[in-house]
């Protein structure tokens, strides 16, 4: 599961991959980047979010994203983009891809929304919603999280 990161002036990739808990060799690998110095100020990356909304699954033989979705009672679009996949893309055994645990739902952006179209989504209010998304870009293809119970 990722979020937008827009990298500003002065970021450095090893403070960026402890910033997001992760490592630099994992940055370079989510965002397609074979190059450290291609991570400059304005471009906008991908970075792991919080785990405390998901869990994972390890993908057995046989598995799709269809069947993994159904067994969660999730939407096999939104689990394919929390993986960063396509509905397409192979998952092949012993894949790790996260699953969203019950009590929340999401909603990944797009262009043109703003806080007040994604809080009433959810039905909540503006500090609600800031709450719960604790950095809100608003770029499209950002993951915005609401508690459901």
């Amino acid at each position: 599961m990722y979020n937008k990161y827009l990298i500003k002036e002065g970021d450095r990739i090893d403070y960026l991959a402890n910033k997001f808990n992760t490592t630099i060799d994992k940055l370079m690998e989510i965002n397609n980047i074979y190059d450290y110095r291609l991570f400059k100020a304005g471009r906008e990356i991908n970075v792991p979010s919080d785990n405390d909304y998901f869990t994972t699954y390890t993908v057995n033989s046989g598995d799709s994203l269809y069947q993994i979705a159904r067994r969660y009672n999730i939407n096999p679009t939104l689990l394919a983009a929390l993986n960063g996949l396509n509905m397409d893309d192979y998952i092949y055994p012993n894949q790790k891809i996260i699953i969203p645990k019950s009590g929340y739902s999401f909603y990944i952006t797009k262009e043109g929304d703003t806080l007040e179209l994604v809080g009433k989504k959810f039905n909540r209010n503006l500090k609600d919603l800031l709450e719960l998304n604790k950095t809100i870009y608003l770029l499209p293809g950002q993951l915005m999280i609401n508690k459901t119970n």
